[in-house]
């Protein structure tokens, strides 16, 4: 069905964060701009970040947090906390930090999704709901990018009072036709599914995978099954080969699939099957002996430990059980002291993988990305095309890091997508 929006200087298909970070820099650098998103409403997915309260980005952020460190340095450049300091400023959003975590001052993820596309309406984005992409590619003669959409022949309006979900069926039930718009240059904007880009491109792909997820793992006493649920304070240790290969701070989550978390989630991105994951239980001391010394404390104290409620006081009980058993304890035993410190310090599992990813912060993998410049996020040898956020194949760890790469790579792309367009 003929439109009369369907040319544009920029199409961004993506209504995600980093679609829209990257509408608003290119209207703002002049370029007529249309967003095509697939589903019901933008920024669906910005709504349930950080637990509804958008993490939107780091106070330092450091390059080395991403996979790629060095396309990750030339892409935030210099200063980027004060470039998305300013970015947040120009759109009426007030934030404030926790630890060097930022987040919107309401503490609400819709206060940065209702900023962000009330600043996009505002500077003339056309915004084009329920369209998902199709197709793409550049026509050789007019140089311009085509893309088909499959969108319904009429506008369905939301119903005061209708729920998201049966406005999603109805949408879904309504007749549907193809849609072309062309541009001077189109972003790839849309999380996961980079794989369609690439066949319709021809780029290089990296395999999709999930990321930032909790760690599954297994044992022999079946601790995990006796620990569900249970909250700790904890150091993780990813051993692969006996060697170490990383190591995360903050509170676990015991499951009885593994180990859930802000901190596994930050070790399932570098996490293989058969690795070793060490759970240190007491990690404000400095490792194994520490610990020997304080347990001598406590038995000077409380007497010698004979059974788990020793440990009650310092270890919720169910914990202090899985170490006794763990350790092998019994009353009287000399070196007792010794194997229950050395449990506790290196409570130990089998990692099996990733588990629950289909509810994973972030997809790895994605267009390569030595077939982009990184000063503009253009594909080197495909002429107005450009991508961002999770459709190149960059993650970072939990912390804002990647919505601050969304941020970024969205401003970067729309600036450079305008001027391309405005070059012909």
């Amino acid at each position: 069905m003929a439109r009369a929006d369907t040319a544009a200087d920029v199409i961004v298909a993506g209504g995600g964060a980093a679609g829209l970070a990257c509408a608003l820099a290119a209207a703002r650098a002049g370029a007529q701009v249309a967003v095509l998103e697939g589903d019901v409403a933008c920024a669906r997915k910005v709504l349930a970040t950080g637990n509804g309260r958008c993490n939107l980005t780091n106070e330092s952020l450091d390059p080395g947090r991403y996979r790629y460190p060095a396309f990750a340095a030339a892409v935030l450049g210099n200063a980027p906390e004060e470039r998305i300091a300013r970015f947040w400023e120009g759109v009426g959003l007030v934030t404030t930090s926790t630890g060097g975590w930022v987040y919107p001052r309401s503490k609400r993820a819709e206060s940065v999704r209702d900023a962000l596309m009330g600043a996009c309406e505002r500077a003339g984005v056309r915004l084009r709901c329920a369209h998902e992409v199709r197709g793409a590619r550049r026509d050789a003669a007019s140089r311009r990018w085509l893309v088909d959409a499959w969108a319904p022949e009429r506008p369905v309006r939301r119903r005061a009072g209708e729920t998201e979900r049966r406005y999603r069926r109805r949408v879904e039930e309504a007749r549907h036709a193809r849609v072309g718009f062309s541009a001077a240059a189109v972003v790839a904007a849309t999380g996961g599914g980079a794989g369609v880009w690439a066949a319709w491109t021809g780029l290089p792909l990296a395999p999709e995978s999930p990321v930032l997820c909790p760690v599954a793992c297994r044992c022999a006493d079946g601790a995990l099954d006796r620990l569900d649920g249970l909250r700790a304070d904890a150091a993780l240790t990813l051993r692969r080969a006996g060697e170490p290969v990383a190591r995360e701070v903050g509170e676990v989550l015991f499951r009885r699939y593994g180990v859930s978390g802000i901190c596994a989630f930050n070790l399932s991105r570098r996490c293989e099957p058969g690795d070793a994951l060490e759970v240190d239980l007491l990690p404000e001391l400095a490792g194994e002996d520490a610990a020997r010394a304080m347990l001598a404390r406590r038995a000077e104290l409380l007497g010698e430990p004979r059974d788990a409620r020793w440990f009650d006081g310092l270890l919720a009980r169910p914990l202090g059980e899985a170490v006794w058993e763990r350790a092998g304890a019994a009353g009287g035993d000399r070196e007792l002291v010794g194997r229950l410190a050395r449990t506790l310090t290196c409570f130990s599992f089998e990692v099996t993988g990733l588990a629950e990813t289909a509810s994973a912060q972030v997809t790895r993998g994605g267009l390569a990305l030595e077939a982009f410049d990184p000063a503009t996020l253009e594909a080197r040898d495909l002429p107005g095309f450009f991508a961002v956020g999770e459709a190149l194949d960059m993650d970072a760890d939990c912390g804002g890091f990647n919505l601050a790469w969304a941020w970024l790579t969205g401003m970067r792309a729309g600036a450079a997508a305008a001027a391309a367009a405005r070059n012909g």
